[in-house]
């Protein structure tokens, strides 16, 4: 079952890495995002796999309560499971997020001196000049 995760397109577990981990952080720090269609695509086949699993399991608690016979190894083994998949969801959530925003930054606020201004800030941190808070704008 562990088989299936890792046959899905950029799910890997960290005991299937062939990389040392220092090269692996640089090499993901360069490696473009990947198209917003596959982010999609295996956003759906994880979450239709999440929800077969948690079927699975609550099928399988329900059977162990039957038999009266609990087996903690085999639950923990499909809850590590599940943890691996939502992990995995959270990390294409961000992705998506990322791949979506491309493109759409705002420019950054900046005082009369040229110096950034951060987002909630009242004052410039450079200067200390006071900063006029943008009008909001109707949506």
């Amino acid at each position: 079952m562990s088989g299936l995760i890792s046959r899905l397109p950029g799910f890997r577990r960290d005991s299937d890495a062939d990389e040392p981990p220092a090269e692996a952080a640089s090499q993901s720090l360069r490696r473009p995002l990947p198209p917003v269609g596959q982010l999609r695509r295996e956003r759906r086949a994880l979450l239709s796999l999440r929800e077969d699993r948690l079927r699975d399991l609550g099928g399988l608690m329900l059977e162990m309560f039957r038999r009266d016979r609990f087996r903690q190894d085999l639950i923990l083994e499909r809850c590590t499971e599940l943890a691996a998949i939502e992990d995995r969801l959270g990390e294409l959530e961000t992705l998506l997020g990322a791949a979506l925003s491309r493109g759409r930054v705002r420019p950054a606020a900046r005082c009369e001196c040229g110096a950034p201004v951060f987002w909630g800030s009242r004052f410039c941190a450079q200067c200390g000049r006071a900063v006029a808070l943008p009008a909001r704008q109707a949506g």
